[in-house]
Protein backbone atom coordinates (compact mmCIF):
# COMPACT_ATOMS: atom_id res chain seq x y z
CA UNK A 1 0.00 0.00 0.00
CA UNK A 2 1.26 3.82 -1.19
CA UNK A 3 1.67 5.77 1.63
CA UNK A 4 2.40 9.67 1.95
CA UNK A 5 4.16 10.98 4.20
CA UNK A 6 4.11 14.86 4.44
CA UNK A 7 5.60 17.78 6.79
CA UNK A 8 2.57 20.15 8.15
CA UNK A 9 3.54 23.31 10.14
CA UNK A 10 0.32 23.84 12.22
CA UNK A 11 -0.93 27.27 13.37
CA UNK A 12 -3.52 26.40 16.28
CA UNK A 13 -6.09 29.13 16.92
CA UNK A 14 -6.78 30.84 13.50
CA UNK A 15 -10.09 32.24 12.10
CA UNK A 16 -10.63 29.43 10.34
CA UNK A 17 -9.28 25.59 9.43
CA UNK A 18 -8.23 25.89 5.90
CA UNK A 19 -4.33 25.22 3.81
CA UNK A 20 -2.24 28.37 3.58
CA UNK A 21 0.52 27.58 1.20
CA UNK A 22 3.53 26.25 2.08
CA UNK A 23 6.46 27.52 4.79
CA UNK A 24 9.35 26.22 3.71
CA UNK A 25 9.60 22.43 3.09
CA UNK A 26 6.40 21.93 5.22
CA UNK A 27 2.48 22.79 4.56
CA UNK A 28 0.81 25.81 6.07
CA UNK A 29 -2.30 24.60 8.00
CA UNK A 30 -4.46 26.96 10.17
CA UNK A 31 -6.54 25.39 12.48
CA UNK A 32 -9.52 26.69 14.66
CA UNK A 33 -8.86 24.76 17.13
CA UNK A 34 -6.55 25.63 20.32
CA UNK A 35 -3.45 23.69 20.91
CA UNK A 36 -5.08 21.99 24.31
CA UNK A 37 -5.79 18.42 25.19
CA UNK A 38 -4.58 17.50 21.70
CA UNK A 39 -7.92 19.25 20.13
CA UNK A 40 -5.50 20.39 17.44
CA UNK A 41 -4.50 17.19 16.45
CA UNK A 42 -7.65 15.68 16.09
CA UNK A 43 -8.87 18.94 14.00
CA UNK A 44 -5.46 18.23 11.89
CA UNK A 45 -6.71 14.41 11.40
CA UNK A 46 -10.50 15.51 10.57
CA UNK A 47 -9.54 18.27 8.33
CA UNK A 48 -7.32 15.73 6.18
CA UNK A 49 -9.12 13.48 6.25
CA UNK A 50 -12.56 15.47 5.06
CA UNK A 51 -10.09 17.13 2.52
CA UNK A 52 -8.64 14.18 1.09
CA UNK A 53 -11.16 11.91 1.32
CA UNK A 54 -9.92 9.35 3.16
CA UNK A 55 -10.95 7.48 6.56
CA UNK A 56 -9.50 9.07 9.88
CA UNK A 57 -7.81 5.61 10.56
CA UNK A 58 -5.98 6.62 7.13
CA UNK A 59 -4.39 9.00 9.04
CA UNK A 60 -1.69 9.21 11.33
CA UNK A 61 0.74 11.77 13.32
CA UNK A 62 4.16 10.06 13.28
CA UNK A 63 6.09 13.18 14.27
CA UNK A 64 5.82 16.21 16.30
CA UNK A 65 2.90 15.48 18.44
CA UNK A 66 3.44 18.23 20.73
CA UNK A 67 5.24 20.54 18.14
CA UNK A 68 3.69 23.02 15.89
CA UNK A 69 5.83 20.92 13.12
CA UNK A 70 4.33 17.22 12.24
CA UNK A 71 5.08 14.36 10.14
CA UNK A 72 1.92 13.13 9.08
CA UNK A 73 1.64 9.97 7.27
CA UNK A 74 -1.22 9.20 4.58
CA UNK A 75 -2.13 5.57 3.74
CA UNK A 76 -3.90 4.94 0.54
CA UNK A 77 -2.43 8.19 -1.57
CA UNK A 78 0.57 9.26 -2.65
CA UNK A 79 2.53 12.23 -2.12
CA UNK A 80 2.21 14.37 -5.25
CA UNK A 81 -1.84 13.04 -4.97
CA UNK A 82 -2.02 14.21 -1.81
CA UNK A 83 -0.65 17.79 -2.63
CA UNK A 84 -2.93 17.92 -5.74
CA UNK A 85 -5.99 17.08 -3.53
CA UNK A 86 -4.86 20.08 -0.81
CA UNK A 87 -4.50 22.38 -4.17
CA UNK A 88 -0.94 22.50 -3.95
CA UNK A 89 1.93 22.48 -6.47
CA UNK A 90 3.93 18.96 -6.04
Amino acid sequence: MTTAVLSIRVIPRSPRTRVDGRRGDAILVRLAAPPVDGAANDALVAFLSETLKLPRRAISIVAGDKSRDKKVAIAGLTTQAALTLLNLKP
